[in-house]
């Protein structure tokens, strides 16, 4: 009896712990489903250098994330965010449970993120060919107000700043990307570094522009000593010593006629 006891009793702790850990799988999958993401594994990248103003002081672009949201939980209606968020932030970032109570672009010193160029799967469906040239500027719109929170403003600081695409529904967030590298807008001393790298070119056209200037200067002003000095030769001027004569006049009022009958 005890020898067939002892193995039906392990059987049954043996069962017992099976169903223990399925009940907690099914459980951790349920809060899985429930609170988290479903990750995209994309990363935004930015433009190709080629592309002349990629970076300026305040805006970046972005090449569009082709193809990247063809998910079966993703619906046509889901709005799909850019999140912008500062370096330091973005490994703290949680995603708003309504894009509505999201911070502005103006609150981005404080927030450390902000969600903008709002857009649908419809525009990211498919993937872009070599013909094709589809790019998001980021800081590109200087009318809008940045206490609004659609407004893509032109960014307050060169950063580092990095991105990420954010899916949400009425029910709150539904996928998200991998977050970008690290994004570093031109400084001043990046653009005076630019300026003073000219071609050789540029350099030998600048240096022509330089002495051609002189040269017509040097021609005006050899131009203008030699009217002056022309003139002033050939005109005659009146010593101190020199005399001169002063023709008499009588006004009309002051002449008399001679009297009539005078012998």
């Amino acid at each position: 009896m005890d020898g067939h006891w002892a193995p039906g009793l392990a059987m049954g702790l043996s069962r017992g712990q099976w169903c223990l850990l399925v009940t907690l799988l099914v459980l951790l999958t349920c809060l899985q489903l429930g609170t988290g993401l479903e990750r995209i594994p994309y990363v935004p990248q930015l433009a190709s250098t080629a592309l002349e103003g990629r970076l300026t002081q305040s805006t970046f672009t972005l090449e569009q994330p082709g193809g990247q949201f063809a998910h079966l939980n993703i619906s046509d209606l889901d709005p799909i965010w850019l999140v912008v968020a500062n370096s330091r932030a973005a490994p703290n970032f949680t995603a708003p449970p309504k894009a509505e109570g999201s911070p502005v672009p103006a609150e981005l010193p404080r927030s450390g993120y902000y969600l903008t160029l709002r857009a649908n799967r419809a525009l990211y469906l498919n993937p872009l060919d070599g013909r094709q040239l589809r790019l998001l500027r980021v800081g590109n719109d200087t009318g809008c107000l940045w206490t609004h929170r659609s407004c893509n403003h032109p960014l307050p600081d060169p950063g580092p700043y990095r991105v990420k695409f954010l899916v949400m529904s009425d029910g709150g967030p539904v996928a998200e990307t991998e977050w970008s590298e690290e994004i570093d807008l031109q400084r001043a001393q990046s653009l005076q570094a630019a300026a003073r790298s000219h071609s050789p070119n540029s350099e030998v056209i600048i240096t022509a522009l330089s002495v051609l200037l002189a040269v017509l200067a040097a021609a005006l002003l050899t131009l203008l000593v030699y009217t002056c000095f022309t003139t002033c030769r050939n005109t005659p001027i009146s010593g101190p010593g020199d005399p001169m004569q002063v023709r008499r006049y009588n006004t009309h009022h002051m002449f008399s006629p001679p009297a009539s009958g005078s012998s």
